[in-house]
């Protein structure tokens, strides 16, 4: 009884240590600084495995407090495909942090100590994660208060350094609030900025933000992704618990699987092919996050059964043609493409298409149990 106790514990350990994410510690050598500077890395859950991936980087500035909550959001919501598996990066600063983020009296950007750790995360630290893990040409800053100030200078960078940016609660410099929004409008990339603060905010800090959100909710571009939280009852730091997990849902709304709301609201009141929305949605996650990503079992299923509510009958065709070319071993292609020829007159290629799929492997609703039916179905009122 005992052995078999020890041997259960071991598979149980064995299993967590190969579910879980990964966190490293890393002491980095930075001559912009003339120090070591601790970083906390934490890598997928399938980085070792999965040797071929390429993964976006969340920098966390203020790691010693916004590491967990942000690393535990990153691989949760990655978890359930709700953002993409990420490599979050933390920048151990405690009492540094003041130094870090000084800036000049007279123009108020970067200055001394503030400039050397601008060039730090620009000029070697980035740089190192490229070079030393398999990372996605999209990068997220997240900042609280003063850092949060600090990450918007990156923005005036041509172009900027970051892809999206997280700012809580931000103690901004002066003619910040000016600045961002005179900046925004001639930036040529795509950049994803959610601001938060909370009713029990610090009030200077509270006012700061909402000025802010006045001036960045009305600027006009197409490629600035812009989300405000005002959130009742949140303090100065239990806003952040709240806010990191709206951010990242709200930055990676796209990349998410078609949830029902989509379907009802998006996709069954398309006037263009559903095909083509598919195609778009996934040419959008790799031209916005750097991603491959395989279309999703979920997501031929969602435009499918849309096509099939919208009678696209051709756009049902070429979604079934993609499913089929994607996933060659399941009944999903062969299921749906049997579905257009039984809609366009052809029942007797359906059947065949049918019968043709007994031996793969089953998919959500479609069954080989459904597939044979349909074939006997079409077989016996056909005469075939």
């Amino acid at each position: 009884m005992n052995k078999f106790v020890v041997t259960v514990f071991c598979l149980l350990f064995s299993f967590s240590t190969i579910a879980q994410s990964k966190v490293i510690y890393e002491e980095f050598q930075s001559f912009k600084l003339d120090a070591y500077r601790r970083l906390k890395i934490q890598l997928p859950r399938d980085y070792e495995e999965n040797t071929e991936k390429v993964y976006p980087i969340v920098v966390v500035f203020d790691a010693n407090y916004l590491f967990e909550p942000v690393a535990g959001n990153v691989d949760y919501f990655s978890y359930w495909e709700d953002m993409p598996e990420s490599i979050v990066v933390g920048i151990m600063q405690g009492d540094s942090r003041y130094d870090d983020c000084n800036y000049d009296d007279i123009n108020f950007m970067p200055a001394d100590s503030g400039a050397d750790f601008f060039e730090f995360v620009g000029l070697e630290l980035i740089p190192y994660i490229d070079e030393n893990y398999r990372t996605a040409k999209f990068t997220i800053a997240v900042g609280h208060d003063f850092t949060a100030n600090f990450i918007n200078y990156y923005m005036f960078k041509d172009p900027p350094l970051f892809n999206g940016y997280i700012s809580l609660s931000p103690d901004l410099a002066p003619l910040m609030d000016e600045r961002l929004p005179e900046r925004i409008p001639h930036i040529q990339t795509k950049i994803f900025y959610y601001l938060a603060t909370g009713s029990d905010d610090i009030e200077d800090l509270r006012e700061i933000s909402e000025m802010l959100d006045a001036s960045l909710k009305g600027l006009k571009s197409d490629n600035f992704d812009y989300n405000f939280d005002n959130f009742e009852g949140a303090t100065h730091y239990s806003l952040v618990a709240r806010a990191i997990p709206s951010a990242l849902e709200k930055m990676f709304s796209i990349y998410r699987p078609i949830s029902k709301e989509e379907y009802t609201n998006v996709l069954l009141k398309l006037k263009t092919p559903i095909s083509q929305y598919l195609i778009d949605k996934y040419n959008t996650i790799e031209d916005l996050f750097g991603l491959t990503n395989p279309i999703r079992e979920n997501d031929f299923i969602a435009t499918c059964k849309a096509a099939e509510k919208k009678k696209q009958w051709e756009s049902l065709r070429e979604i079934a043609t993609m499913a089929k070319k994607q996933y060659p071993d399941t009944v999903l292609g062969d299921y749906y493409l049997g579905r257009y020829y039984e809609e366009v007159g052809e029942p007797k290629k359906a059947m065949r298409i049918f019968q043709g799929a007994y031996d793969k492997e089953e998919v959500d609703f479609i069954t080989i149990d459904l597939m044979l039916d349909k074939a006997d179905k079409i077989k016996s009122d056909f005469g075939y």
